[in-house]
């Protein structure tokens, strides 16, 4: 068998900030893989597609195993919709292969261009988190590659605890070769929509207090809002529909041409596009059919968007704070809006009560706001260190997956079960984010 071959590479989150220089190698197979690991005796981290946004997918000086070749499709129950796959499939592939089929993964994040891998590490979730819970909550078993103890499976019935720390365990358990899940049948590729404007924030709790029969509830909040408008956007809930329609998302996504100067994203022209957006989506009629991919993944059709905010790269932010915690949510929107910094997109929108698998899991019943800010150095650190005042002060977290910058005692707070989580760690397994959490 070939050894593997290493290549200096920058590798940077898709937040594009502060690139660190690895040496990276795309093994074949997981045997080719399980080959080096039994003879390495330096920290290295897997990865997939680098849709984590801070450092999570950094290994600053270290080697780096990207894991996108493993991806082949093993074995599909259309009885059960059961499927098992190598952690490198993306889930963009495995919708174009399985959707003409009438199935589709249980949950979705806002981006199709993630591995298996990566959505089992991050525990990603989607806008039915009240109906579905996480990803992690639809696996059914893991091949997990461990330095310690080699390649084996794991599931809630075989080593229980090792499996609740690699859901969302952030690539630290061992390098995750494939994955068995659960699909979920749909009789169409395209879902019956809302398009629902509420005038502050008020208008958002009280739709989403009444949209639980729904399957899909997301909002976009306008960040500049002051005053009585505080909060004002526009929600969409949806449902698929059954029109027999099993059509694949299709076409090439467009690019960017050229990194946009950071200078142009100001808050002149955030307030202009608020308006705009704000203005458009007013516009669009209450009720639409829509395919899934304008539904669940609006931002894949423009490759390589992170770009728009220059070359200093930007923060993603994204909080939850529990039931009840309104006040907070009115306190957090106020903040950004006072900055005149914020995102284009901001996104608001309601966890339910289905508890997460994964000892690091994210989401806990109630409200998460989800926000990009340009990177202005000290001055944007400054700007999310009072939201993360506010977030911890009201019980909520950060999302490590959207990570850059959290300080060690806000994770720590965040995630109680943070202790039973390190005796799970794989002693070669490394990033930069545990680097700065939990050495």
């Amino acid at each position: 068998m070939a050894e593997l071959s290493f290549v200096d590479r920058q590798i940077s989150g898709w937040g594009r900030l502060a690139p660190r220089t690895a040496a990276v190698a795309r093994p074949q197979s997981a045997a080719e893989l399980e080959a080096w690991v039994r003879r390495s005796d330096r920290p290295y981290l897997g990865v997939g597609a680098l849709r984590s946004y801070g450092d999570t997918c950094a290994n600053d000086g270290g080697p780096v195993l990207d894991l996108t070749a493993l991806d082949r499709f093993q074995a599909f129950d259309p009885q059960t919709g059961v499927l098992a796959a190598d952690a490198g499939v993306l889930l963009g592939d495995l919708m174009q292969v399985m959707v003409p089929r009438g199935w589709f993964p249980a949950t979705t994040p806002g981006t199709r261009q993630v591995t298996l891998g990566g959505a089992v590490a991050n525990d990603v979730h989607g806008k039915n988190h009240g109906k579905a819970g996480t990803f992690g909550t639809h696996v059914l078993a893991i091949e997990l590659l461990r330095s310690d103890t080699g390649r084996r499976w794991i599931s809630p019935q075989s080593e229980p605890e090792l499996f609740a720390a690699t859901i969302g365990g952030l690539g630290l358990t061992g390098l995750i070769c494939s994955v068995t899940l659960r699909l979920v049948p749909i009789a169409s590729a395209f879902l019956k929509t809302e398009t629902l404007p509420f005038a502050n924030l008020d208008g958002f709790f009280d739709l989403s207090r009444s949209s639980e029969t729904f399957e899909h509830t997301v909002a976009w909040i306008d960040c500049t809002a002051r005053g009585p408008a505080l909060g004002k956007g526009v929600f969409y809930r949806a449902d698929w529909a059954a029109d027999g329609r099993l059509e694949p998302h299709r076409g090439a996504p467009k690019k960017l041409p050229l990194p946009i100067p950071g200078g142009l994203l100001n808050p002149l022209t955030l307030k202009a596009f608020n308006t705009l957006y704000d203005g458009l989506q007013r516009a669009k009629p209450r009720r639409s059919t829509e395919h899934y991919a304008q539904v669940f993944h609006p931002l894949d059709g423009l490759d390589g968007w992170n770009r728009f905010y220059g070359k200093a790269g930007f923060y993603q932010y994204q909080c939850v704070t529990p039931e009840g915690s309104e006040a907070a949510v009115r306190e957090l929107l106020t903040v950004i809006s006072q900055s005149g910094e914020g995102s284009f997109l901001a996104v608001l929108k309601a966890f339910g009560a289905r508890p997460s698998p994964g000892l690091l899991s994210f989401p806990m019943a109630g409200y998460t706001l989800a926000l990009d800010f340009r990177n202005r150095g000290a001055e944007t650190l400054g700007l999310l260190q009072r939201l993360d005042q506010i977030v911890t002060a009201a019980g909520g977290r950060l999302y490590p997956a959207k990570d850059a910058r959290m300080g060690r005692a806000m994770f720590e707070a965040g995630y109680p079960r943070l202790d039973a989580f390190r005796r799970f760690r794989d002693p070669l397994c490394q990033s930069d984010f545990a680097k700065r959490m939990l050495l």
